[in-house]
């Protein structure tokens, strides 16, 4: 299913979204946590961790169909930080 989602949105002409880049700030540093993190967002279709900034311990990633920015910014924040940070800090 997520594959079929993906090549619709790759086939489709313009439907007002657009592909692009995010920056979120995170609050852990703990590499495996980090990792966990890579993980899940690599696994979502669509989506991929471009970079990451040790120095400020900021992500970068890549969304193929970026709908709100700033819902994306909490899910990962607020949802995915804190039972990592759980689970490993």
């Amino acid at each position: 299913k997520s594959n079929i989602a993906v090549g619709r949105i790759v086939l489709t002409p313009h439907r007002g979204r657009a592909a692009g880049f995010v920056d979120i700030p995170l609050d852990t540093r703990h590499p495996a946590a980090l990792a966990g993190l890579a993980c899940i967002i690599t696994a979502t279709p669509g989506t991929t961790w471009a970079k990451y900034d040790s120095s400020t311990s900021i992500i970068t990633i890549h969304v193929l169909d970026l709908a709100d920015c700033d819902d994306l910014v909490n899910a990962i924040r607020y949802r995915y930080q804190p039972r990592l940070r759980e689970i490993f800090e």
